[in-house]
């Protein structure tokens, strides 16, 4: 077995040291337990404040490759390059806020406004982020879903979602379209949530658990795979998960099947 896949009790250990964490630090995360089952997940709730891009040029982002034999594929690859050299010409800087566990994207002028995407021309608006992790029996990995609302209560769809995703990790999903944004059924609350698929993650987790069992380094699996994944849909870690002195016990928890 891959030394990049999480047993489900193992994914269990690395939420509670997560849990730990984020009580130490402020940073809102619950475990939900449900009801009349042994299952759970890990839940925060986040209010965000984005521009929303008014061109998102989604072009069947959600329909993975088989986009590319729709009639208006050709269309929609030059537009992707338009907003490619859109996004070269005008890319903005991020800094990290680990107080709130956001990024902050600034324009060129340098104004500053944790948790809020300056990208391009479209109405600002706040949104209530709902996020949770899960684990995926199929995937042996966490899996990310999340939803938003408006605050007037609306749910947004996925046309809204993909528009509020920065437009350089916009690119990054529809250029790799088997770790994209979807829509399906939460599988223990059986409602509508988006998700972020998780086939690629033991791709990209192999090198990074590889690496810290040579150097015999403990590495919280949940955390690492949420500092990467969660950025995508507006979810930062703070540096405090990783700077933060770990527990002898820690390793335990990042301890996966051998090859």
């Amino acid at each position: 077995m891959s030394s990049s896949l999480l047993d489900e009790e193992s994914f269990r250990r690395c939420c509670q040291l997560l849990l730990q964490q984020s009580t130490r630090l402020g940073d809102g995360w619950s475990w939900e337990p449900v009801q009349g089952s042994e299952e759970g997940y890990l839940r925060k709730t986040a209010l965000r404040s984005v521009v929303v891009d008014s061109s998102p040029n989604r072009d069947q982002e959600g329909s993975g490759p088989a986009s590319e034999n729709q009639s208006g594929s050709h269309t929609g690859r030059d537009r992707l390059e338009q907003e490619k050299e859109q996004s070269r010409l005008s890319a903005p800087a991020a800094s990290g806020d680990a107080d709130d566990g956001f990024e902050s994207i600034e324009d060129d002028g340098g104004d500053e406004d944790d948790g809020v995407f300056a990208v391009s021309e479209g109405s600002s608006r706040a949104l209530q982020y709902e996020y949770h992790i899960l684990y995926s029996c199929s995937y042996r990995t966490p899996v990310l879903y999340f939803r938003a609302f408006t605050l007037e209560g609306r749910s947004l769809s996925l046309d809204e979602v993909w528009s509020a995703v920065h437009p350089n990790y916009r690119l990054r999903l529809q250029q790799s379209p088997w770790n994209t944004i979807t829509q399906q059924e939460h599988p223990l609350l059986g409602q509508s949530f988006f998700v972020l698929h998780p086939c690629r993650t033991e791709e990209f987790m192999k090198p990074v658990m590889q690496a810290a069992q040579q150097e015999l380094r403990p590495v919280n699996y949940v955390v690492t795979w949420l500092s990467v994944v969660g950025p995508l849909v507006g979810l930062e870690i703070p540096l405090s998960y990783s700077t933060q002195s770990h527990p002898a016990s820690h390793s335990d928890t990042t301890r996966t099947q051998p090859d």
